[in-house]
């Protein structure tokens, strides 16, 4: 895994503050490649309950951590009832890794 444990802990702390609560955060994509270099950090929250408004809160968090990773691309996925389920979130459910 392609992160320093001070950005895990950064985004854990981010995503509190955002969501409201202790929602796990799963990394997926290229990140998880200890030999790939670059790329962005892909992140994937499942919630509980649907949010009143998905993609602001996607944005919102993204921008946060992008910011504090000094301009890194930061992508959020985002699942939970009520929204669409894409074969993208398949895939982080199954190869992202819980920090």
């Amino acid at each position: 895994m392609r992160l320093q444990p001070e950005d895990i802990l950064m985004i854990r702390q981010m995503t509190r503050e955002v969501m409201g609560s202790d929602v796990p955060v799963r990394l997926f994509g290229s990140r998880l490649n200890d030999e790939a270099r670059g790329g962005d950090v892909d992140l994937f929250l499942e919630l509980s309950s649907p949010p009143d408004n998905p993609a602001w809160l996607a944005a919102t968090l993204a921008g946060k951590i992008s910011r504090r990773m000094h301009g890194r691309k930061v992508d959020v996925l985002i699942a939970a009832p009520g929204l669409n389920n894409l074969p993208i979130h398949d895939i982080a459910r199954q190869e992202g890794v819980i920090l």
